[in-house]
């Protein structure tokens, strides 16, 4: 499981500095300050949480409890699709009504911490 938590930050934050890219050339002058900030939020949060199923991957392989760990992984993943993700539609479409996913997403995240929390406790 180490391996897939690894690829997947690997993937995630490649994916992570190209939306950025993205973000800073093509949609600089195609989205008011407020969205382009919106699109940056989602950005910043998405390559936090790369960065966090690296710590999964790792935790793995130095033998912390797998089950929580592994939740934890998964609540990233989750996390970035739904807070990251709705952020990124929500900036590029304009649809407020997308905004009502990102709690879901941030939740997600958050219980990927806690959930690392007790995985280290465990160990």
């Amino acid at each position: 499981m180490e391996r897939f938590f690894f690829i997947s930050a690997s993937l995630a934050g490649a994916l992570a500095v190209m939306l950025g890219a993205f973000g800073a050339h093509a949609l600089r002058d195609q989205l008011t300050a407020d969205l382009l900030g919106t699109f940056e939020s989602g950005v910043r949060y998405h390559l936090f949480h790369a960065l966090a199923l690296f710590v999964v991957a790792f935790a793995l392989a130095r033998g912390y409890d797998a089950t929580w760990t592994t939740l934890a992984g998964w609540l990233f993943m989750a996390g970035i699709i739904l807070f990251s993700g709705s952020l990124y539609m929500l900036a590029i479409s304009g649809v407020r009504a997308l905004g009502v996913v990102t709690p879901f997403g941030g939740l997600a995240l958050i219980a990927g911490w806690l959930a690392l929390a007790v995985a280290a406790w465990r160990a």
